[in-house]
């Protein structure tokens, strides 16, 4: 694979990258290519998992208090979307050690 193909693909997964996070391609911080930064999408999907999480854990030390104002279906739905988008980041993790690895081992 040539380098101009390779700068194609980059710059093609940049703008998926910024569609999936809601950002218009070429607007938003930008990498070398004009795309959006990829560590700054992926410090945004962290940060939102890291919200999620705190937000149902919140909810739920209210409700083991007593606040009368939280019912038990909304914690319960907010700690499974917590869990869900925490499996979700993971998942990219994973995703992200593969394709290190197989870049790694490609051969010049």
């Amino acid at each position: 694979m040539d380098v101009r193909a390779m700068d194609l693909m980059l710059s093609d997964l940049r703008a998926t990258a910024g569609v999936a996070t809601g950002q218009a391609a070429g607007s938003g911080a930008t990498g070398a290519a004009g795309g959006p930064d990829f560590a700054q999408v992926l410090k945004g999907a962290m940060d939102q998992v890291s919200q999620a999480q705190q937000s149902a854990e919140q909810m739920a030390n209210n409700f083991t208090s007593g606040d009368s104002s939280v019912n038990l279906q909304d914690v319960m739905l907010n700690l499974q979307k917590a869990n869900v988008s925490f499996q979700q980041m993971v998942q990219v993790r994973n995703r992200l050690v593969t394709a290190y690895h197989d870049i790694m081992n490609m051969s010049i």
